[in-house]
């Protein structure tokens, strides 16, 4: 069985993220400030994963409510947010470099990949959603109301905490590096 760029992509976004976690901490130089104006910049981006994920039903429909009303990739987003502040909490600029350039080698292919599979499911509903709201960088108004019951349950089924988790341990071990 043969694997496409992208499925490879895929498959190997999560470990490769942990290797970059490794090399930011190694190479970061994180301050109060920093961590402030680099933490806050992060937490939008998990606050907006956690809106997406609630209004997310993988498969099932054709998410166009909460965040899907401005980005079609709001999970994406959100992880670019996180990203970003995380790059400016550690204070040096290769680890902007290395976070863009691997985020747009892993993330673009994935993306296409995703918009695919979305579109083969929902496709008329899909090609009406794709002309009106952009890929990856939000519209400053939403396409439609913007209004659509959030579930706390589809927050939890698609385990949206391991992001919090993951937020919460990296502002705590930058905390420790600041001590040092």
């Amino acid at each position: 069985m043969s694997f496409s760029l992208p499925d490879l992509f895929s498959r190997i976004r999560v470990p490769v993220g942990f290797l970059l976690a490794g090399f930011y901490f190694y190479f970061s130089r994180p301050t109060w400030r920093g961590l402030f104006v680099g933490g806050s910049i992060a937490f939008l981006g998990l606050l907006l994963r956690g809106w997406a994920t609630g209004h997310l039903r993988k498969d099932d429909q054709l998410a166009v409510t909460g965040p899907y009303a401005f980005t079609r990739n709001p999970l994406y987003f959100g992880s670019f947010l996180i990203g970003i502040g995380f790059s400016l909490a550690g204070r040096n600029p290769i680890i902007l470099v290395v976070f863009l350039a691997s985020f747009a080698t892993l993330y673009g292919p994935v993306m296409q990949k995703e918009m695919n599979h979305v579109r083969r499911l929902f496709s008329e509903e899909y090609a009406d959603y794709q002309k009106k709201v952009p890929l990856f960088f939000p519209r400053l108004w939403p396409h439609q109301r913007a209004t659509g019951a959030f579930s706390f349950q589809r927050y939890l089924k698609n385990r949206e905490y391991q992001a919090l988790l993951g937020f919460l341990a990296a502002i705590g071990l930058l905390v420790l590096k600041i001590q040092r």
